[in-house]
């Protein structure tokens, strides 16, 4: 046997690793248990509104909000993939958060009732989404009652991924229609000006005057879905790879401006398609799983060259002490 299959057989595979961890995590008993009736409150007594969903479950609310409606998909389907995403960041930062002081923390019990807050709060005013905050905040305390301050300080930034469980589609029809203008607005002037594409626009509306194609620059492609895709992509690189918070804040602000981008490229891409074969060939770019993700591909290089940037910058001096 050579010495790469000698460290081959040597090196633990994940279910060892999982055993290794389970082992060596305390407390584990009083969490799972206290986590598991938490959630039975949230599963017997956590939707106060029964208008749209008859439903006692929050659960399930969150469920039929992240799946139902749209027959392409709800536009808060993320919602589905946060607790994997979640749970995978806290797999790759299981040495780290192993080597902290765990212990127990009573003072973390004001995270509980906090969420018992928002939760009673939710119920008094009929919003199950001020639960679903409630839910996961007071997950967040239990992970502090039972291991300790520190592991809540270094945990809070994965945490913080659990606030697009949170159903928003309806809720942020206020950004979305701004963004839609200026995607509108954008497209038709790169198209005018920089392709030579004669294209006018009414609104959202982006036709040409001969009448072949005509499109409307809808809420999905306002890049409200792109900017939580940025977003998340963003958060996560920032959590793995940088340190530094005002890296990770820097590189989560460029989000926005890059899934902006991402929706004109797409748009530009659907105008030249239909200029070139008409109505149909827009169609087949719009709605092709393929070709709408190839405008995206520039914008996702230049986020991650932005984090390799960041990544590469030295960190300030710390001020000498006087």
């Amino acid at each position: 046997m050579n010495k790469a299959q000698t460290v081959k057989a040597e090196r633990p595979g994940v279910w060892q690793e999982l055993c290794a961890f389970w082992r060596r995590l305390p407390n584990k008993v009083f969490f799972f248990t206290l986590l598991a009736a938490w959630l039975a409150l949230f599963q017997f007594l956590g939707n106060p509104n029964r208008g749209y969903f008859h439903t006692s479950s929050l659960l399930q609310w969150m469920y039929n909000a992240y799946t139902g409606g749209d027959p392409n998909g709800s536009a808060d389907r993320e919602g589905l993939f946060i607790p994997i995403v979640v749970l995978g960041l806290f797999w790759w930062k299981r040495k780290e958060l192993l080597e902290l002081p765990l212990k127990l923390w009573p003072s973390a019990l004001c995270w509980v009732i906090a969420g018992l807050a928002l939760h009673l709060l939710a119920y008094l005013i009929q919003e199950p989404r001020i639960s679903i905050v409630g839910m996961f905040t007071g997950i967040f305390g239990l992970t502090g009652l039972a291991w300790g301050r520190a592991w809540m300080r270094h945990s809070l930034f994965p945490f913080f991924l659990f606030i697009f469980c949170v159903p928003t589609a309806v809720a942020l029809e206020p950004i979305t229609f701004p963004l839609r203008i200026v995607v509108s607005a954008a497209a038709q002037w790169v198209a005018h000006w920089v392709l030579g594409i004669n294209v006018m626009r009414m609104g959202t509306q982006l036709f040409d005057p001969m009448g072949t194609y005509q499109y409307d620059v809808a809420a999905a492609c306002s890049g409200i879905r792109s900017f939580t895709a940025f977003f998340l992509l963003s958060v996560i690189y920032g959590f793995v790879v940088l340190r530094a918070p005002w890296k990770r804040l820097f590189l989560v602000a460029l989000a926005l401006p890059f899934a902006v981008l991402g929706n004109l490229l797409r748009m530009l891409l659907i105008i030249v398609a239909a200029a070139l074969g008409g109505q149909e060939w827009g169609n087949t770019v719009h709605e092709n799983f393929l070709t709408s993700l190839v405008p995206y591909l520039p914008a996702i290089l230049c986020l991650f060259f932005a984090g390799r940037w960041l990544e590469g910058k030295p960190e300030p001096n710390p001020k000498p002490r006087r």
